[in-house]
């Protein structure tokens, strides 16, 4: 009897041993949960700055033109008997060279005519100032009352003077008309437009040639009115760096040669010209930089000490977000000075070693906490 009595209990039995089992192991695992603690703070990655001394560069943009330009005359009429081979649209030519020659034989007879008129003018002082001396010596002999100007014939001797002279004038004029009959490249020259040739007869002062200066190349570059804050206190002087890009890109050295000293009145820009020396290359053998040419100069300007460069993606409305030492997100006003490329130049609002924030949670607060994606934790204070 006893043992059916324990056979009908064992199931019951059974059963409520299982369901202690449930139990406890459920409340382990609540209990196991409860004790695990769930890190909802977002991840976020950190660089730190330190302020420097940056060197601005300033990049302004314009026109490559020649440093002057001449309409060129011909000083002396005749008839055209030859030309330099290079005195064509597009030619180079250096300074002094023959650009084209005038028939000399009227000013070389007036040459001789000169130098003769001259020579007589000369015998005829000469001569005059024998009579003088004469006549002086004769002086000695006579009472001083008699003794007049007309006497000693000094009249006489300053005309003969002042004929040498205007001989020696007129010989200097017909040498210079001689010369002129070669006409020469005042400078190195780029020949723009030429409409003479052999055979033609020239007009004083017809206009026969225009030609381009190509010693220096000029570029004036406008300076807006951001950049004007940051120009050199000197600006005269400033090594540049001259670029026209193109199929080929063509880089040359240059300086900044003057301010112009005043401001465009239809845009409020200032004005810088840069300089090239030899822009054809003429005699360094440099790529040409040619005339009409769009080029980009950069130069050197002020130095900013102690400011920091950050890329212009963490600055958002003068606004740069920080980690504090509690690790907690902290936003900071900064001013920025200036951009450069990708970056912007801020003055205030950051400290040296402040841990800038690269990569932003999608709704950052203030005090916000984050984790960083090294691991770094913030160090109790004691």
């Amino acid at each position: 009897m006893k043992k059916k009595w324990l056979k009908g209990l064992l199931p019951f039995g059974v059963i409520a041993f299982g369901m202690a089992g449930m139990t406890a192991i459920t409340a382990t695992a609540q209990k196991a949960e409860e004790d695990a603690v769930v890190d909802t703070r977002p991840k976020v990655s950190v660089e730190a700055i330190s302020a420097q001394n940056y060197q601005v560069v300033i990049t302004a943009y314009g026109e490559v033109e020649p440093l002057e330009s001449t309409s060129l005359s011909a000083q002396v009429s005749g008839e055209v008997v030859s030309w330099h081979p290079n005195f064509v649209p597009g030619g180079l030519i250096k300074r002094g060279e023959t650009l084209f020659s005038i028939e000399k034989d009227t000013y070389q007879a007036a040459l001789y005519s000169a130098q003769a008129t001259l020579s007589q003018a000369k015998a005829a002082l000469i001569e005059e100032q024998a009579r003088a001396d004469a006549a002086k010596e004769e002086a000695k002999q006579i009472p001083a009352a008699r003794v007049t100007d007309l006497y000693l014939r000094k009249p006489q001797l300053l005309t003969a003077q002042a004929n040498v002279k205007s001989a020696e004038a007129q010989l200097k004029i017909a040498q210079r008309d001689l010369d002129n009959c070669e006409v020469k490249a005042p400078y190195d020259a780029l020949v723009v437009s030429r409409s003479l040739g052999v055979g033609q007869f020239v007009s004083t002062g017809a206009q026969v040639a225009q030609l381009y200066n190509v010693e220096y190349a000029e570029i004036t570059l406008p300076i807006a009115g951001f950049d004007t804050a940051f120009l050199p206190d000197e600006v005269t002087g400033v090594r540049a760096n001259v670029v026209s890009k193109g199929i080929q890109t063509i880089r040359r050295d240059g300086v900044i040669a003057r301010d112009l000293g005043v401001v465009d009145t239809a845009t409020r820009m200032g004005q810088v010209v840069a300089r090239v020396a030899d822009p054809y290359g003429l005699k360094t053998g440099a790529p040409k930089l040619k005339f009409g040419s769009f080029a980009e100069v950069n130069f050197i300007g002020k130095t900013l000490e102690n400011v920091f460069k950050l890329p212009q993606e963490l600055v958002t409305n003068q606004t740069v977000w920080v980690v504090d030492g509690e690790q907690k997100l902290e936003p900071r006003n900064v001013a920025v000075l200036r951009e450069e490329g990708q970056f912007y130049l801020v003055s205030d609002g950051l400290q040296n070693n402040d841990r800038i924030v690269t990569t932003l949670p999608e709704y950052p607060q203030k005090g916000m906490e984050v984790k960083l994606e090294d691991g770094t934790e913030p160090t109790a204070s004691l």
